[in-house]
């Protein structure tokens, strides 16, 4: 089943809230909707409702393969398109595609941390 923007969105949100010490807010503009861990960006979320996408971090050869695999996966919007994607609503793009999008970047993000900013990360 693929997956309408504002539920990709909602599957994004609730993928995000379930992680260890995830904070989110709207630190660059009030249409931003920015997931963190450790004070380190993993998720945005844009609240129009007329470009309902998320962005993710993805290792760049697995975002280059996404992008070439689904139409409306396209290069990161906002941030280092090598190393971040957009996700849109489209065919594919199921709730699992976007809950592993989700995990997938969040343990980008954690495994990076210094060790003692990892304690509460999974």
């Amino acid at each position: 089943m693929n997956t309408a923007g504002d539920r990709l969105q909602d599957t994004a949100r609730q993928a995000a809230l379930a992680l260890p010490d995830v904070s989110h807010g709207y630190p660059f503009t009030p249409g931003l909707d920015v997931y963190k861990v450790a004070g380190k960006v993993f998720l945005i979320i844009t609240d129009d409702p007329d470009d309902q996408i998320i962005t993710v971090k993805c290792e760049p050869e697995h975002a280059r393969a996404q992008v070439r695999d689904y139409a409306s996966i396209t290069p990161g919007r906002y941030l280092d398109k090598r190393h971040w994607i957009s996700l849109g609503p489209g065919p594919g793009i199921t709730e699992r595609l976007v809950t592993d999008a989700v995990e997938d970047s969040y343990d980008l993000v954690a495994e990076r941390l210094p060790r003692s900013d990892r304690a509460g990360a999974r």
